[in-house]
């Protein structure tokens, strides 16, 4: 259910850099270990942007799988396959990838020249 308020905050973003413009488009990157359900995502961008600037604007979600270091031996590593210890040390990793929950882009309607 968290996705409604991601939902919310990606709107509040966007419509503060549309300028007062029409969005037809709005790009995310979101880590895996954000744990946001896509479809969810897109159900809830819906709903929270009625009657809005970005009502009806195609919502592009780019997912990114999460990657981990270890601090020691500096191999990198998949979480799935071994939690956050080194597969090959043993040492504690830090997070390089998958924690991402960014608006990567949006694309907004030209206004109209009035001469």
């Amino acid at each position: 259910m968290h996705e409604l308020s991601v939902a919310s905050a990606v709107l509040d973003t966007v419509l503060k850099h549309a300028a007062g413009r029409r969005v037809t488009v709005v790009s995310l990157r979101i880590g895996h270990l954000r744990q946001v359900v896509p479809d969810s995502l897109a159900f809830y961008f819906e709903l929270v942007s009625r009657e809005s600037l970005c009502e009806g604007a195609r919502l592009e979600q780019e997912y990114i799988p999460a990657r981990l270091r270890c601090d020691g031996c500096a191999r990198e590593w998949d979480p799935e396959d071994a939690w956050f210890r080194c597969p090959g040390c043993g040492g504690p990793g830090d997070v390089v990838a998958g924690n991402e929950l960014e608006v990567e882009s949006i694309e907004v309607e030209e206004a109209a020249c009035t001469a």
